[in-house]
């Protein structure tokens, strides 16, 4: 273990091909100060109530049909889904990052890719986004919108909280740990002559993900989405089972983001290993230049 961490060391030090961003500072009040931040906010806010609109008109339009074969399907429901996480993540991947989704912003403020500033008004300009987009929705196609419960997500007849909080849990792991593969820059790195975009997985992932819960919970996986319809649905059931889909949601991502960071990438290990090394290489004694004569034939 300890020949491999530092065999990984060395390969550190020496070129790569890509380069791990610097995490960000966990509390950065210099953000504040900056229009990029806000215009990030911007983005998030129209991106989520875009989200929502489509996808709640989406569930509204399936529950009206009669005819089945007249209908989406839920098979539709989660083209619509997975779909609108595609397009949205695409066009605002260069400027917010392309959350969308309060628990894909929880996922990277654990690893360090977002600062508590930017982490929280991610969130809240989501929630606001999300309420905004189902309030569309219920002003334009009010009688139709209160009769098919307006798209909020609720525990299905059946099913116990537990096996909710679960499908809630995995979903949204398998959901924000492709959003870390998609983004590695390791990956990236490595891929780079294969032409796939990294918003085309994640949206595969809504979609598998919606495939495979829709029947239990009606999918949530990103607190926005369900906070808004429930805001605006504003039905007993609806809070009752709200708690679902925001612990649910955010243990996932935290899985996930403790599974891609420190057992997949193995960042501890990593820092442990560059320090090691970097401390043998600079102390400059006898063994620090044997090291670099024949480094096979000492055991660290």
């Amino acid at each position: 273990m300890a020949k491999d961490i530092e065999t990984e060391a060395h390969n550190v030090l020496a070129h790569k091909d890509y380069h791990d961003p610097p995490p960000a500072p966990f509390f950065d009040a210099a953000e504040l100060r900056k229009w990029s931040f806000y215009r990030a906010l911007i983005a998030e806010f129209v991106a989520t109530l875009l989200f929502l609109y489509v996808t709640i008109l989406t569930v509204i339009g399936y529950k009206h049909q009669t005819d089945p074969c007249n209908s989406v399907g839920i098979l539709g429901i989660a083209w619509a889904f997975g779909g609108m996480i595609f397009v949205l993540v695409y066009c605002t991947a260069g400027i917010s990052g392309g959350h969308i989704n309060p628990a894909v912003t929880f996922g990277l403020f654990l690893a360090r890719k977002v600062s508590l500033v930017r982490a929280i008004a991610y969130m809240v300009a989501q929630c606001l986004g999300a309420i905004c987009g189902v309030g569309l929705v219920k002003g334009f196609q009010k009688s139709y919108y209160n009769r098919y419960q307006g798209g909020a997500n609720m525990l299905s007849h059946g099913y116990t909280k537990g096996t909710g909080l679960g499908a809630e849990i995995i979903g949204t792991f398998l959901l924000v740990y492709t959003v870390f593969s998609a983004t590695d820059p390791k990956r990236n790195a490595r891929d780079s002559h294969v032409p796939v975009l990294a918003p085309l997985p994640i949206g595969f992932a809504v979609f598998m993900v919606h495939l495979a819960t829709i029947p239990i919970t009606g999918t949530g996986i990103n607190p926005a989405r369900s906070l808004g319809a429930a805001v605006i649905y504003n039905n007993e059931k609806a809070w009752d089972d709200q708690w679902i889909f925001w612990v649910g949601p955010f243990i996932g991502a935290a899985i996930a983001a403790i599974y891609h960071q420190y057992v997949l990438r193995a960042q501890a290990a990593k820092a442990l290993g560059s320090f090691r090394s970097s401390s043998n290489l600079g102390c400059g004694s006898v063994y620090g230049e044997l090291k670099h004569i024949s480094p096979g034939m000492i055991i660290v």
